[in-house]
Parts: structure tokens; C-alpha cells; sequence
């Protein structure tokens, strides 16, 4: 069977054509990918030529198309538009992919030749990007095993097909678990605090499940973004004790043993390839280099983040007259910024209408910055009526790629926020990019205005600083491409593209009230952008609560992963040791919902965010020092570090732009932490 996944798509920048595509068309195309790559290699390995870099390299960055463009349209559907049919498809799928990965990777043939050509290097004079493609080959297969025995490989693809079962289970537990516990609200006197906006979406969420009431969804992170706005205590400690539960009531959806088994599955993973634990592993492929460095840095900052944590506490219980508790915290964040600054969340609401943020501020600072521009084709569809899609060009007019977003939250997509790539862009293949947003913004009723909180605000231009890396790259070879880059520098991009959110010239020219039109008011402005420290005792506590929780669990050994067996002990004793366990600050993500580590593939790497901060502070001096907001400056940038995607070193090309290291100081200077 022929499906519209198994010929290149006709419409512009190889746009997949989803409202062609059904379900029952994966399973074939995904079959016919595999075969298709297997057919590819088997040529490469068995070719009696010498190994050559166009024979072994280049012919293995052209091999299975067809699998990476039906992949990348299957996982972009199932992480935010899914059905049961698609989460069952991806429960059969992903073992198989394992095994087909597994079979590339651990090819001893292959194996041999890329080897040959990485021992040759230097001498048959390869440079840039194609010296670049031989070393990060010939590293990614020593470390995946290709280098075991027949024994160990067996074993290993073994493990690995376990693990992706497993963590697919992870994920759709959570889904599942997730939905079931949004919060039911029946006395609508309950939600005050709570602005139109906000009500329009509860009611609406409450609608599409056939509810009479109000519904309150969980977000993926420990919290809530109305716990800052409600009132109603009680309702607040609703919220909270919903979002803390996931994946550990006792129900079909519990998520403890999958927690034990992933975690001892990865540590004799690990043995088996010769470190001593799978943050070892991880971390030998990462800028990092060893757990002992992501240790050094996350135990330097935790005192000082657990001391501001607890005098912010004293300070909260004092202006709300009671012991603050966990489900308090933002509440009285808003009653105290408020005191302090003159302006609160809510009164900043109004000036954040997502409209004008994105055109009048996201793609605006892209505009100054790179010389993007975006222009909505309302002829192209994404797979879901709420996908938008927009054409991006260059200041020439030269085509850039395609920029699709998908704003609001839906029961089929899972929490969180992220940027994926649909088609990679590659000039080996000839291919241009198309990249996704994806947010869980509630949507309001039809006809009101979605109204953005400062998160929500601060995530667009987070995440759209993902789109942005994988839009200007300009790569040779597609495992360069954009975001494929070591993970503990991917967030890097994103974090520098947050600094615009606050930016006078940029905020003036969206922070408009939605109804009037005016700017936002004087006192509203200092209170966003004259902020700097505010409530960062809690945000870095509850961050490195969960970055030092899935390192705790990644640096067992297998024998000691073997022993381990009640998820909630472990954690209590994990952020006991580190100083991190303040109970009115719950870590970000608690094990049962730490979807990062447990199914997104920042496994012994969420320590990222915080590492790639350093980068991101350095670098937001650097734009106050070189101008900020001007094309000169967005040049370089661009340049330098979002241009080149993976295709360089990240610290050299760090240090290009920088003119050396980046340094600590900014980011402590920013976290409160001197």
C-alpha cells in the first residue's frame, strides 16, 4: 500500500500533507523506511571498495529518508494531537525502531569502516563540518557499543528495546494521569482571582468533556499557574496535591515501577558499555564531560539557593499572615511583588494578548535581530485545525523555511512545552526547514482574547528560540541540522531568546492592553523588566531540586539501582542530601511526572538548562554590551552560534563568538547566588 507518507510531499518546503495521512498509514510506511535503511546500509558495509569519506559517511547521512520523514510526522502527531489508536501504534513502534537503530549502530561492519576513515582522517585532508561528521560518528558508535562482542550487543539491543517500551508506557501513563486528575471546580465563587480569561478556559475545558462546571488541567511542571491568582485556599491545596500525585496513586496509571525498572535497565546499560553509572555515559558525549562536573556545579549553587528559598518564605508568610505551604507560594509571590513593585501578574495580563506578542514581539526581535519575516499561509494545514502555519523568508526575500505553531493545551498532547523539527533542513539532502512550537496555553471561549501569563509569556520566546536555531542553520549534513547539537547546550538558543521578552524596545511594541490599546503602564513595566532576583531562591531550589533528583538516579551502579526499591524514599533521601528538600518548594518535577528524564531524552541531562544558563547569561551581557536589539548584533549570533547547528564544536564556537570562555559570574549575579 502506497501512502501520502511514502513520496515526497508536493506542497511547499516538503510540508507533510496531514489531512492526507490516517492512521492505518504509519505501520506500512514505517516497515517500508526500515527496509529501505536496511537495504542502504547493508550496501555501505558490504562495498569491496576501500572506505572512503563519500562511500561510508556521506552514503550513510543520505540512507533512510523515507524512515526519518515518516518518524518525525508520526512523533509530532503522538506528542500533541494523539488518540488511543496512535499511543497504542506507538507502543508497538518503538521497540522496533530500537532494534532497527540498534542494527545500524552496532553493524560491525560499518563499524569497521567508519573507523578506518577516523584513524585516516588528518591525513586525507578532511576539515569543517566533514572532519566534524567523521569524529561524531565514529564517537556516537563507540559509545552506543558498537565496539562489544556479539554477546553484549544481543544484550544491548535487548535493553534498549526494553527501555523504549517503557518509556513510552512512562509517557502515556502520565497522559492519562494527568487528564484524569484535572480539578473539577462545581461553585464558580471558588475561582476568584481568577481574570475572565482564565474562567473562559476552565469552562471551555470543562465543555469538551461533557462537564458541568469549570475544569482546572494540570500543566506538566509541580504547581499551577493559577495557584498565583485563587483565592481560595482550599482550592489551591486542591490543585497542588492533584499535581503532586501523578503516577503514584496505586491505579493502571502509577508509574513507580516503571521508574525502578528504567532506572536499573539504564545503570546495566551503562556497565554493559563500560561506565559506571548512565549519567557516567551520558555525560562522556556532553560538554560536561563527567557527572563530577555537573555535580560541582549544581552543589555550588544549592546552598545558596536553599538560603534564599527559606528568607523568601518568611518573607510570603508575612504578608499573608499565616505558615505558608507549598500550594501559597505564588499567591503570596503576587501579594509581595505587588508590595514591592507596584504591579502584580494579573494586572499584567491584560498587555500580553498572544497575538500581538507573537507578531508585534516574538517575530519582531527575530525581524531586528536576523532579518526574518513571517507570513501566515492560511492555504497550508497542520494536523490539527489549531495548527498555524507561517512562510519565513530573509530580508532578501530568499525562502527560509516554514514556522508552524500549535498554542493550546487539548487531552490528547502531552504537558509541557517544545520545539521539534518536521522536515530537517540539509543541503546534502536539498531540503529546507519546518519547524513546530508547541504550548499548553488554555484556550479560551470562542470570541475572547487568549490572554498570556508572564510563564506562558516567557516560554513563547523560550521555545521559539529552538525554532530560531533549527530555521537559520544552514548545514551540510542533516545530523547537523538546527537543534542536533549535545544536549547540555541545546537550551542555550532558547534561554538568549528570552532576554527580548523584557526588552524595552521589544516590550513597547507588544505590551499593549488588549481592550484600549494602550502601553503598559510605567509601574507594570519596572515590575517586569526591574524584577531581576525576585522570587529566585524559589525558582533555582525547585530547578535544581529535579536537575540533582535525575542525576541521583542516573549515578547508581547497577548493583546499587538492583536495591533500590520504593521511588518516594529514594527521593526524599536524594534532596535531603543535597539541602534541596524545602517543603513549601517542591522540586519541579517529582519522579512519577519527570517526563524529561523518564521518557524526553534529557535522561541524566536536565542539569542542561541550568549549565547552558552560564552561556546565556555571558551572552545576554555581551548583547548590552554590542548594541542589544540591532542587526549587527543578531548577525554575529546567528553567525557564530545558531547558524552553524552541531556542525562545530559548541564550546569553540562559543568561544568565536564570545571572544573567550563564558563565565560564571552573570549567571550568579542573575540567580541572586553571590
Amino acid at each position: 500500500m502506497v501512502t501520502p507518507l511514502d513520496v515526497q510531499s508536493t506542497l511547499p518546503f516538503a510540508l507533510p500533507p496531514f489531512r492526507d495521512i490516517r492512521v492505518e498509514h504509519y505501520r506500512p510506511a514505517f516497515e517500508q523506511g526500515m527496509r529501505d535503511q536496511r537495504a542502504e546500509v547493508e550496501a555501505i558495509a558490504t562495498n569491496t571498495g576501500e572506505p572512503t569519506f563519500d562511500n561510508t559517511l556521506v552514503a550513510l547521512e543520505r540512507s533512510g529518508q523515507l524512515l526519518s520523514r515518516v518518524g518525525m510526522v508520526f512523533f509530532t502527531v503522538s506528542g500533541a494531537d494523539a488518540t488511543d489508536a496512535l499511543h497504542d501504534l506507538e507502543a508497538e513502534i518503538s521497540p522496533l525502531l530500537a532494534a532497527h537503530r540498534d542494527a545500524i549502530t552496532l553493524d560491525s561492519r560499518l563499524y569497521a569502516r567508519v573507523a578506518a576513515i577516523h584513524e585516516q582522517r588528518e591525513a586525507i585532508g578532511l576539515r569543517g563540518e566533514s572532519l566534524r561528521l567523521v569524529e561524531r560518528t565514529h564517537t556516537e558508535m563507540t559509545l552506543a557499543g558498537a565496539g562489544l562482542d556479539d554477546t553484549g550487543k544481543e544484550r544491548l539491543t535487548a535493553l534498549n528495546q526494553e527501555l523504549s517500551t517503557l518509556t513510552t508506557k512512562f509517557e502515556r501513563n502520565l497522559l492519562d494521569d494527568t487528564n484524569d486528575l484535572a480539578v473539577l471546580i462545581t461553585d464558580e465563587a471558588e475561582l476568584e482571582g481568577l481574570d475572565d480569561g482564565a474562567r473562559s478556559a476552565t469552562r471551555g475545558a470543562a465543555e469538551t468533556r461533557g462537564l458541568d462546571g469549570w475544569l482546572i488541567t494540570l500543566p506538566l511542571y509541580t504547581g499551577h499557574p493559577y495557584l498565583a491568582s485563587l483565592v481560595n485556599r482550599d482550592v489551591r491545596e486542591r490543585i497542588m496535591r492533584a499535581s503532586l500525585s501523578r503516577g503514584r496513586r496505586g491505579n493502571q496509571w502509577d508509574n513507580r515501577d516503571l521508574v525502578l525498572r528504567i532506572v536499573r535497565l539504564r545503570a546495566e546499560r551503562a556497565e554493559l558499555l563500560g561506565f559506571r553509572s548512565h549519567a557516567a555515559a551520558v555525560t562522556a558525549d556532553e560538554t560536561a564531560g563527567s557527572p563530577e562536573a555537573v555535580a560541582g556545579l549544581l552543589s555550588s549553587l544549592a546552598p545558596a539557593a536553599a538560603a534564599n528559598a527559606a528568607t523568601e518564605h518568611d518573607e510570603r508568610s508575612r504578608v499573608v499572615g499565616y505558615e505558608v505551604e507549598s500550594w501559597d507560594w505564588a499567591y503570596a509571590t503576587e501579594i509581595l511583588r505587588s508590595e514591592q513593585f507596584a504591579a502584580d501578574s494579573a494586572a499584567m495580563r491584560p498587555y500580553f494578548e498572544v497575538e500581538r506578542v507573537l507578531r508585534d514581539g516574538v517575530f519582531f526581535a527575530a525581524g531586528v535581530l536576523y532579518g526574518l519575516r513571517f507570513s501566515e499561509r492560511e492555504d497550508l494545514r497542520g494536523y490539527n485545525d489549531e495548527v498555524r502555519v507561517f512562510e519565513v523568508a530573509d530580508e532578501d526575500g530568499a525562502a527560509v523555511g516554514l514556522y508552524l505553531l500549535d498554542l493550546y493545551t487539548r487531552d490528547g498532547k502531552r504537558g509541557g512545552a517544545w520545539m521539534n523539527p518536521i522536515v530537517e533542513q540539509s543541503s546534502l539532502i536539498g531540503t529546507l526547514p519546518v519547524v513546530i512550537n508547541n504550548l499548553n496555553i488554555p484556550k479560551p471561549a470562542a470570541g475572547s482574547s487568549t490572554l498570556l501569563t508572564q510563564d506562558e509569556l516567557e516560554t513563547l520566546f523560550h521555545e521559539f528560540g529552538h525554532a530560531l536555531h533549527g530555521l537559520i542553520a544552514r548545514t551540510i549534513y542533516p545530523r547537523f541540522s538546527g537543534t542536533n547539537v549535545e544536549r547540555d547546550f541545546v537550551e542555550f538558543p532558547s534561554q538568549v531568546n528570552e532576554m527580548w521578552t523584557a526588552w524595552p524596545e521589544v516590550l513597547a511594541n507588544y505590551a499593549r492592553h488588549v481592550d484600549t490599546g494602550e502601553p503598559m503602564p510605567a509601574e507594570l513595566v519596572l515590575g517586569l523588566s526591574d524584577t531581576d532576583g525576585f522570587n529566585e531562591g524559589f525558582s533555582t531550589t525547585e530547578y535544581l531540586a529535579a536537575a540533582v533528583l535525575d542525576q541521583a538516579w542516573h549515578s547508581l551502579s547497577a548493583a546499587q539501582a538492583a536495591e533500590v526499591d520504593d521511588v518516594d524514599a529514594f527521593e526524599a533521601a536524594a534532596l535531603a542530601v543535597s539541602g534541596l528538600d524545602v517543603a513549601a518548594v517542591p522540586t519541579r518535577y517529582s519522579s512519577t511526572y519527570f517526563a524529561h528524564t523518564f521518557a524526553g531524552g534529557y535522561d541524566a541531562g536536565y542539569y542542561g538548562y541550568i549549565w547552558s544558563e552560564v552561556l546565556d547569561a555571558d551572552t545576554v551581557e555581551w548583547f548590552r554590551e554590542n548594541g542589544g536589539l540591532s542587526r549587527t548584533a543578531g548577525k554575529r549570533f546567528a553567525t557564530l552560534v545558531l547558524g552553524v547547528g552541531g556542525s562545530r564544536d559548541p564550546l569553540e564556537a562559543y568561544r568565536d563568538f564570545r571572544g573567550r570562555d563564558a563565565e560564571v559570574g552573570p549567571l550568579l549575579r542573575r540567580r541572586g547566588l553571590e
